[in-house]
This record gives structure tokens, C-alpha cells and sequence, in this order.
């Protein structure tokens, strides 16, 4: 697909309606937003439909629509597809239900095989709002105006994408676009679309799953080129949302570490929650990316100063003191301490000359963008007289240093809508609820920072062959060959040990065959040769690994690599041993990567100074351990056989001394002989 393939549906000079109140509030909301366009009712027994008159069959229309909305059940749907793809319609909403979502797989081919090379929206596709143009393909209210320019959200979940219509926050939305079952024309597509628009500054998306992993991320890098910056919601990571995604969408929501660092890959920036993309959003419409996560923060009360240190405390935000502290003082006086954040007490409030002079010489500072904290009264009941000399000297301030200005409301209620268009129309951003604005902030700078080479691509699909667990012994091999450090053991059968005298220093003895050894009671640890015979009656089975023990590790990680089915593969790295799955200290990457990708993942671990001689102890070979990775990566992605490998624990001598695979397990797919 092109970007041009749904320029007609986007941007219609005509819009065709069928069915009933459907198609009633289509032609309602098209004339309330002030289409300019011809709206053609079609409806075989009405004369007309909310005042337009109808048209009885699609025959009859004066020429094939631009845009169309089937607001009839799914049955007739597919037949209305059929006529229109011949006689050479722009692109079809399809609002029905009752399709693959429903279990019924077998009528959605058949729809989109009527819709042939004619764009198709869903089914069970609310539809298309563009406010540019006024053109709305949409059965339903909605809390949006007309624009000039804004950001397109795009969503699998009509009703999300509803609720942001009604946002009060300022941010001007350009299109509206929901996938619905997305048959034949997904995200990627509709995203594609939408690039090409000069009028759209940024696009946000809700996402339940990724289908088609290598359209998204051409999109995405097609977005960076035209300097589109994209961020997204992904819900769909617990067991029991991936469940309600599947069921809802027919979308495969797939695992959230393995979602997460695909978009990381593709330059999306990744947010938790709806409020935190609208104020994302908000930023990159007006600045686009920040440049860095250097942040000043100013505020009148030391109470907000502390809330914002300590909710950027776990952020990707600094707060570097103030470059300018000296010219500060000798604004401020002797009395309120000179930091980052700054409250600059109260002492100023009100004299406008001496805010913007301390609001000016703070954004001097080389920061990448300034934040006010300022909430505003209840509109109902207090004066805001004496706000206005704030609000003057922040936007005098913000124009005359060029630096990014943010003007922050702790609620996201005392910044009302009237007052955040007013500050967007004089340069500032208004950003709504602390926290919020922070995660924000946050977001807009990792797009500005994103500088990774294009690197991911498609690798092979997964096989349907039998999985088989190759057990630790042969896995071990299979590293080795690999240039992988193992340890020096010998497998031995029915407890004759003979073969492991030549071993040496303490043992470890292994049971084979199994995953989880651990748990089956199958590792002994620190044996004696004497004591190889009676620690295997122990255990269960009869084929056994003796090793010698790893010496000399300062610190262990967790190294697992698996295939995936959108996304191709993933890298999981986090301390390890047996407490990993407790401790959940883990990073997720996409496949492949470079290096310096995996270097900066071991960084973002909690425990990460473990590594690295923490409170006196020998620095671990990190540089080893890369190797071994990297070795690993190789391993997985060129033999197509290879399902996952776990190196549990991956044990790190001191810097200069190596890293071992202390244990593995691969599982294969192998077909039946």
C-alpha cells in the first residue's frame, strides 16, 4: 500500500451513507462540522435521511463516492463492497460487527475479498473523523472541532478513542481514525495515510496488538524521516488483557516486554496511560521532539518544588542547578534558595517586571525545556486578576529566550480549556496534572534522543514443528560451538562416574532432561568426586552432567533470547540465578541490535552497579558478557531451528577474566523423523 491509497477516504469531495439512524447521524455530523462536500444518502424506501434527500441505489449517484459509510448489517455489507470496488468507490467504512471478532473468520475473507484493491476500514469500525476538512465518517457524537492543523489519533478501541475526543485540554486534533477489526487496511496503513498530510504535526496511537510488525516499522521510520514523531498507549500486557484484546479486536496483543521494545526500536515513545499521551502529544505539536531531558522547573511554593523533584526522581529527567544562580540572586534577594526546582517564594508575585526577569534568566541555563507550575482558580468563584501578571511574564519570558515553555497545573482541573488554547496561541504549552506532564516531558525527550540505526528486521517465521528440549549437556555444545565459555564437564550414564577423574577442584552434578532442575531437586553443588555416586541416587533420571564449578564470579545475569511471532526476536537481559523471576530485574530488546543497545539495557538494571565494583567489589567483565550475548544472538537468529536459548545464570568474572555459561537450556523445533 501506498500513502496515497486512502487519500480519497481521508480527505472525500463526496460521502455515500447506507442505512438507517446510522446513516442519519453520519449526514448530522458531516452538516454540524461544516462539510463543504456532497453528502448522497443511499436507502432504497426513504425519501430522505436527516433532511438530505436519498438516493435509491448506488447507481443512481451523479459518480463513484470518495468515501463511504455502511451503517447495515453484515450480510448486506459484503454485497454494497462488492458494487462499490466496481464502480470505483475511494475507500468504505465498514461499522458492522459480527466478523472475525465474533468467530465468523470465514465472512471477513469474504469482505475483503468483495473489497478487492478499494480500501476497506474494519469491520466493526466506528469510522473516520477528519477535522481539517469537516468530513466525518462517523455515527456518534464527539467532543472535537474544526482545525487548522493538530495530531491524528489512531485506535482499536472505538470507545477509547471516543473518550478522547472529549478531552478539555487544549490539544487540537486533526483526524480520528479507528481500526476495528482492521481486515484488510491495519495501523501501519491508516498511519501511513495520514504522513503525508502537512497538517498533522504528530500521530498518537491506542494500541491491543501489532499484526503486521514490518509495515508498522516502515511506518514508523517513514514518520521519522518526515519529522512526524509518533507515541502510543499498548494495553493488552496482563494475561487477562490480552484475553479481552482478542476477543475484542481479534488482534494478538503479544507479550508486553517483547511490545514495548518494538516500539523502542521503531523511535515510538511508549506511555502508560491516556492523559500521559495527550500531553505527549500536546508537546510534540508544538516543539516536536524536545531536545534532551534537561528540565527547570519554577514554582512559587516549595511544596510544588518538592513534588516535582520527587516524582523526576524516577524519570529520564535532570534538574541541573541553575548555570545563572549568580544573576538569579541578585534578582531574588537574599532569602529564597537558588535550585532546581526553584521556588522563588512570593516575594515577586504580582510585579511582572521581576517574574519575567527570573523567569527569563532561569531559561538561560542550557535547558532543554522550562516548566511553570501554576494552577489556576475556580473560575466560578475566585478572581484571576492576579494570575495575569504570571501568565504575561512566562509567555515575555518563553519569547524571549526560545526555549520550550510549559506552563503546569499539579490538577488537571485548574487549568481550564479556554486558558490552555489562549497559552497554546501564545507559544507556551499547557500541560495538565503533575505527574502526567512530567511522563510527558520525559516522552518527547526520548524521541529527541532516539538515534538508533535501522537494524530490526523480519527474521524467519516460527516453524510448526514439535518443540524439543535440547538438555543441558547438548545446549552447552551447541554454545561452545558458538564461541561461548562453558564449563569443562562430562555426561555420564547409570552413576559410572569413571570418565570425570579428570575434573578438577569442587564438582557440580546435574540431572539431564529437565528445564527447571532446580525445582526436581535434579543440582547438587560443590561435590567431591567421592560424593558424585550417592548425591545421582538422589536424583531423578539416569543421565547426568558433572562439571567443574565456576570460580572466581563477582556477579551472574540472566540471558534469554526467543523468537516471537510479531515481532521477530527478543533479547532479555537481568541479574540473574535463582531469585531472577522474583526480582523481575529485567530489559527487553528487539532483535537485532547493536552492542551499544545491549550495553545500555544492562545500564537501566536496578541492581546494574552490581557490575560495576559496587561498595569495593571487583568490577565484573561486562565486555565478556557482551560477547557471550552477542555470540548468542548469532546463535538463535542463523539457525532457524533454534526457538529460544537461556543462559541461566551467565556468571562474570572480574574485568579481564571472562564470563561462563554456568547453565542453558535450548529449545528446537525439529520435524518428526
Amino acid at each position: 500500500m501506498t500513502s496515497a491509497f486512502l487519500a480519497r477516504l481521508f480527505r472525500p469531495r463526496h460521502i455515500a451513507v447506507f442505512g438507517g439512524g446510522w446513516a442519519e447521524n453520519v449526514v448530522t455530523q458531516c452538516r454540524k462540522m461544516g462539510f463543504s462536500g456532497k453528502v448522497w444518502p443511499v436507502h432504497p424506501t426513504r425519501d430522505d435521511i436527516a433532511g438530505a434527500a436519498t438516493f435509491r441505489t448506488l447507481a443512481d449517484l451523479p459518480e463513484a463516492p470518495d468515501a463511504v459509510f455502511l451503517g447495515v448489517n453484515r450480510h448486506a455489507s459484503i454485497e454494497i463492497v462488492r458494487e462499490l470496488a466496481g464502480m470505483g468507490a475511494g475507500g468504505v467504512i465498514c461499522f458492522a460487527s459480527g466478523f472475525t471478532e465474533t468467530g465468523d473468520a470465514d465472512l471477513q475473507a469474504e469482505l475483503v475479498a468483495a473489497a478487492g484493491d478499494m480500501p476497506l476500514l474494519g469491520p466493526n469500525c466506528y469510522g473516520v473523523i477528519n477535522y481539517l476538512d469537516g468530513a466525518l465518517l462517523w455515527p456518534d457524537q464527539h467532543g472535537g472541532q474544526r482545525v487548522s492543523r493538530g495530531v491524528a489519533l489512531i485506535s482499536q478501541s472505538s470507545n477509547i478513542v471516543i473518550n478522547l475526543t472529549m478531552q478539555t485540554r487544549g490539544l487540537p486534533l486533526a483526524y480520528i481514525a479507528c481500526v476495528g477489526n482492521a481486515a484488510q487496511t491495519g495501523m501501519a496503513a491508516i498511519a501511513d495515510g495520514l504522513l503525508d498530510d502537512a497538517r498533522v504535526t504528530a500521530i498518537g496511537f491506542y494500541i491491543e496488538g501489532i499484526g503486521d510488525a514490518e509495515a508498522f516499522y516502515a511506518m514508523a521510520a517513514r514518520a521519522r524521516a518526515l519529522g512526524k514523531p509518533l507515541v502510543a498507549v499498548k494495553s493488552g500486557k496482563s494475561p487477562m488483557a490480552q484475553a479481552a484484546a482478542a476477543s475484542h479486536t481479534a488482534a494478538l496483543a503479544g507479550g508486553g516486554a517483547a511490545s514495548s521494545a518494538f516500539l523502542q526500536a521503531c523511535g515510538v515513545a511508549e506511555v502508560d496511560e491516556l492523559d500521559v499521551m495527550l500531553e505527549t502529544l500536546k508537546l510534540l505539536h508544538m516543539f516536536g521532539p524536545l531536545p534532551g531531558p534537561r528540565l527547570a522547573s519554577l514554582s512559587c511554593s516549595g511544596g510544588e518544588a518538592g513534588l516535582v523533584a520527587d516524582l523526576c526522581r524516577d524519570l529520564a529527567l535532570d534538574l541541573p542547578y541553575p548555570e545563572t544562580a549568580v544573576a538569579l540572586r541578585e534578582i531574588l534577594g537574599p532569602l529564597p534558595t537558588i535550585s532546581n526546582p526553584l521556588d522563588y517564594h512570593t516575594f515577586i508575585w504580582g510585579d511582572g517586571a521581576r517574574m519575567q526577569a527570573t523567569y527569563a534568566t532561569m531559561m538561560q541555563g542550557g535547558y532543554d525545556a522550562a516548566m511553570l507550575v501554576i494552577d489556576f482558580p475556580h473560575v466560578a468563584r475566585c478572581s484571576l486578576e492576579a494570575w495575569e501578571p504570571a501568565v504575561e511574564a512566562w509567555v515575555a519570558a518563553a519569547q524571549q529566550t526560545g526555549v520550550p515553555a510549559l506552563a503546569v497545573a499539579s490538577l488537571p482541573e485548574n487549568l481550564p480549556e479556554a486558558r490552555a488554547q489562549a497559552l497554546m496561541a501564545a507559544g507556551v504549552a499547557p500541560l495538565h496534572g503533575l505527574r502526567a506532564a512530567l511522563k510527558a516531558i520525559a516522552a518527547a525527550a526520548a524521541i529527541g534522543a532516539f538515534a538508533r540505526p535501522e537494524t530490526w528486521r523480519p527474521i524467519a517465521p516460527l516453524s510448526t514443528a514439535p518443540l524439543h528440549l535440547v538438555d543441558e549437556a547438548g545446549a552447552k555444545a551447541m554454545l561452545a560451538r558458538a564461541s561461548v565459555a562453558v564449563p569443562r564437564g562430562v555426561v555420564v550414564r547409570d552413576c559410572a562416574f569413571g570418565a570425570a577423574g579428570a575434573l578438577q577442584g569442587r564438582l557440580a552434578l546435574k540431572g539431564l532432561g529437565l528445564a527447571h532442575k532446580s525445582e526436581a531437586g535434579a543440582v547438587k553443588l560443590g561435590l567431591m568426586p567421592s560424593e558424585l555416586a550417592d548425591a545421582a541416587r538422589e536424583m531423578p533420571g539416569q543421565l547426568f552432567l558433572v562439571e567443574e564449578m565456576v570460580d572466581g564470579a563477582v556477579a551472574e545475569l540472566l540471558v534469554g533470547l526467543r523468537r516471537d511471532a510479531v515481532y521477530g526476536a527478543t533479547l532479555t537481559l537481568g541479574m540473574g540465578g535463582t531469585a531472577a523471576e522474583l526480582l523481575g530485574d529485567t530489559q527487553t530488546l528487539i532483535l537485532p541490535c547493536a552492542r551499544d543497545d545491549m550495553r545500555a539495557a544492562l545500564g537501566r538494571l536496578r541492581l546494574a552497579p552490581l557490575l560495576h565494583g559496587y561498595r569495593g567489589r571487583p568490577r565484573a567483565d561486562v565486555e565478556a558478557a557482551l560477547d557471550a550475548v552477542q555470540a548468542m544472538a548469532e546463535l538463535l537468529l542463523h539457525d532457524t531451528r533454534i526457538e529460544e536459548i537461556e543462559v541461566n545464570p551467565l556468571m562474570l568474572r572480574a574485568q579481564g577474566a571472562g564470563a561462563v555459561a554456568a547453565d542453558a537450556v535450548i529449545w528446537t523445533r525439529q520435524e518428526a523423523k
